[in-house]
C-alpha cells in the first residue's frame, strides 16, 4: 500500500541525481514548490541545463557520491543506470531520506503524483503498485475535469482569512453555456447572490444545502432589493470571511451593474474578480438564427438599454443599414423607440425581430419591420425577457429558409 501525503518542500533541499529529460520534468515541479534544488550529473540534457541556468541551481558535474545526501530532505534518482539507482535508493533508506526512483516505481520510499491544481485544491493520483504514468495522468485529468466543472464538492467547511466576491456572468440561460470557471467558483461558494435571469434555478438545485442563496432578482419596474443594498450584501458577507458569488444573467459588465458592485467591493477592501459570461445581446439573436454581424450585411453592432429614451446615437445606428441595433430590456419602451425612429426618417421597411425567452423551451421569434413592429408586438403579446434586433440581419431569409408568408413566425 502507498500512503499519499501532501509534503511541503519550500525552503528544503532536494537532490536530483541525473540530468536527463525526466529530471527536467520533475525539476520544474520542485522549483515551483520553492525547494532548494541541487543537481548531480556528469552532463545535462538541454532542458535540464536551461533550468539550471534560469533558476541558478547548484550543479555538480560528476557522478553521485554518498556525501551528496547530507542535509537533503528528498532525492530524485534518474541516472539511467538501474544499478546506480538502486544503490542510491538503499543509501536514502539508511539515512531516512525520501527517495523517488524515476526508473522503477517499485523502488524508493516515495512516488511522484500526477497532479493538477484547481482553484485552491491540489489533486494528486498515484499508483499503488509500481508506476503507470499514463493511467495516473488519465485518472487525474478525469477528476480534474469534474472538479473544474463544479461536479464535485469544492466548498470548504472551515473558513479562515478574508472572504472574497466573484462577479459571474451566467450567460443567456442554460447552465451548460456557462464557463468552466463559473461552475467551479459556484461550487466553492458559501453565499450566492442571484438574479432571476440566467441559470439560477438550475444551479441552485445542485448546491450543497449549507450554501446560502439570496435572491435579489429585478423585474421591469420592480426592484425589491435596491442596488445599494445588493452592494452591501456582497461586502458584508465577504468581510465575514465567506466566498461570495454574484450570479448574473448574461455578462456582469453588459448592463449588469457589475462595475458598481466591483467598485463597492474595492472601496471596502474586499478582493473581487469578474468571470465573463455570454451576453444575451449576442447569444439570444444567435439562438434565433440571427447573426449580429454578417459580411456584406452588417459591419457594426450598437447595444442599447431600452429602459432609457432613444438617444441620438441609437437613432443614428438604426438609420445606418450596415449597423445592427440590439435593444435589451426594451419591451416597455418599444412605442417610444418606434415613434422616434419614424420621426427621424428611418425607413419603415427596416427589418426587426423580437426574440423572447432566448435559449429556452419557451423561445419565440417574431420577424417584423419598423412599420409593423407595434402591431405585431400587440398581436403576439410581446413580453419580457426579450431582445429586440433592428437591422438587415433580422431579415427572415438571411441565413434560414424564408418562412411561409405570414407576419408572425414562431421558432
Amino acid at each position: 500500500m502507498t500512503l499519499m501525503l501532501g509534503v511541503s518542500l519550500a525552503g528544503r533541499e532536494v537532490l536530483a541525481v541525473g540530468g536527463g529529460a525526466v529530471s527536467a520534468r520533475r525539476l520544474r515541479r520542485f522549483i515551483d514548490e520553492g525547494a532548494i534544488v541541487r543537481v548531480v550529473a556528469p552532463e545535462l540534457h538541454p532542458d535540464t541545463a536551461g533550468l539550471v541556468r534560469t533558476h541558478a541551481l547548484s550543479w555538480q558535474a560528476r557522478r553521485f557520491r554518498a556525501a551528496d545526501l547530507a542535509g537533503v530532505w528528498m532525492a530524485h534518482v534518474a541516472t539511467g543506470d538501474a544499478k546506480v539507482d538502486r544503490r542510491i535508493v538503499v543509501l536514502c533508506e539508511r539515512r531516512r531520506v525520501l527517495c523517488v526512483a524515476a526508473g522503477d516505481g517499485s523502488q524508493g520510499s516515495a512516488r511522484m503524483t500526477a497532479q493538477t491544481v484547481v482553484g485552491d485544491v491540489t489533486l494528486g493520483v498515484v499508483s499503488t503498485h509500481g508506476a503507470d504514468p499514463r493511467r495516473t495522468m488519465a485518472i487525474r485529468d478525469a477528476i480534474g475535469d469534474l472538479v473544474a466543472n463544479g461536479r464535485l464538492p469544492l466548498r470548504r467547511n472551515r473558513r479562515g482569512g478574508p472572504g472574497r466576491v466573484d462577479l459571474i456572468g451566467g450567460g443567456p440561460g442554460p447552465a451548460d453555456l456557462m464557463t468552466v470557471r463559473a461552475r467551479r467558483l459556484i461550487a466553492e461558494a458559501d453565499v450566492i447572490v442571484t438574479d432571476r435571469l440566467g441559470p439560477a434555478q438550475e444551479i441552485v438545485r445542485e448546491l450543497d444545502p449549507a450554501v446560502q442563496v439570496i435572491d435579489v432578482g429585478k423585474r421591469p419596474g420592480a426592484h425589491p432589493v435596491p442596488q445599494e443594498q445588493i452592494n452591501s450584501i456582497l461586502v458584508e458577507h465577504a468581510l465575514e470571511g465567506r466566498r461570495v458569488v454574484r450570479l448574473k444573467g448574461g455578462d456582469p459588465f453588459v448592463f449588469g451593474r457589475g462595475g458598481e458592485e466591483m467598485q463597492a467591493c474595492l472601496a471596502a477592501g474586499v478582493p473581487v474578480e469578474v468571470t465573463p459570461g455570454v451576453s444575451s445581446a449576442i447569444a439570444v439573436p444567435q439562438a434565433a438564427g440571427i447573426p449580429v454581424t454578417h459580411r456584406g450585411t452588417a459591419a457594426a453592432v450598437h447595444v442599447v438599454n431600452g429602459q432609457g429614451g432613444p438617444e441620438p446615437s441609437t437613432l443614428a445606428a438604426m438609420a445606418d443599414p450596415t449597423v445592427t441595433t440590439i435593444v435589451l430590456m426594451g419591451v416597455a419602451a418599444l412605442p417610444r423607440l418606434v415613434a422616434a425612429a419614424v420621426r427621424s426618417g428611418i425607413p419603415g421597411e427596416r427589418p426587426m425581430a423580437f426574440v423572447e425567452n432566448g435559449h429556452s423551451a419557451l423561445q419565440r421569434t417574431t420577424r417584423t419591420t419598423l412599420a409593423d413592429a407595434l402591431a405585431d408586438a400587440a398581436e403576439i403579446g410581446l413580453s419580457n425577457p426579450a431582445v429586440i434586433v433592428i437591422g438587415e440581419v433580422a431579415r427572415a431569409d438571411l441565413l434560414l429558409p424564408a418562412p411561409a408568408p405570414q407576419r408572425v413566425a414562431l421558432a
